[in-house]
């Protein structure tokens, strides 16, 4: 991985049953005491998000970006407010807060988005080859409904086009249309489980 800090960001809204902000702040934890993150924020809203990995530890390069909370294809979340190809667009109220960060970045630094489904189904493909070209950097993300489980995680690199099927993880609807993914389980393709902080060779 590239030389930088390492940064978490996670939906701190999500604190009813099954209490999924609590389980971030644990798991954030767990990873800085093993050394595998620098830094965590608990974000309401993607404007104060944006603006915490642009600016905290300004003087220093990131190297990874990970986001912890509710996605579905091509989209995510922190609590109602949206994050998608959209905002790669000038005019987007969020498009400057995402310069800052790209300016950033190594050259090497990627974005991995554990959220549910958000490289899943054609929107899936297009957010991710639309971000990782926008960037100039690679991103991964998964397929399929994330949990203790974490299925269908790709990678993908800028020009590149994505290798996985449109309909991976989905079990009702068209990937032009999805209606509704798979929950994870330790069988099925690319699958890694929640601790882990490194994305397997050749993903």
């Amino acid at each position: 991985m590239a030389a930088g800090r390492r940064l978490l960001v996670y939906d701190r809204t999500c604190t009813r049953p099954p209490f999924l902000t609590q389980s971030w702040v644990a798991g954030a934890l767990i990873a800085r005491v093993r050394g595998r993150l620098d830094a965590a924020y608990g974000a309401r809203d993607w404007a104060s998000a944006l603006d915490w990995l642009a600016s905290t530890d300004a003087d220093a390069p990131i190297a990874e970006i990970q986001f912890w909370g509710h996605g579905k294809w091509g989209r995510i979340y922190i609590d109602d407010d949206i994050l998608d190809a959209g905002a790669l667009s000038s005019g987007h109220p969020l498009h400057p807060k995402l310069e800052a960060i790209r300016e950033r970045m190594n050259p090497e630094a990627r974005w991995w988005f554990r959220s549910c489904e958000t490289f899943g189904a054609d929107a899936g493909h297009d957010f991710a080859m639309r971000l990782v070209d926008w960037f100039g950097r690679p991103a991964a993300g998964h397929t399929y409904i994330i949990g203790p489980w974490q299925s269908g995680l790709h990678r993908l690199e800028p020009g590149q086009r994505p290798d996985w099927s449109t309909d991976e993880g989905l079990v009702e609807g068209s990937p032009a249309a999805p209606r509704r993914a798979a929950w994870s389980r330790a069988w099925h393709p690319r699958t890694i489980n929640c601790l882990r902080m490194d994305i397997p060779a050749g993903w």
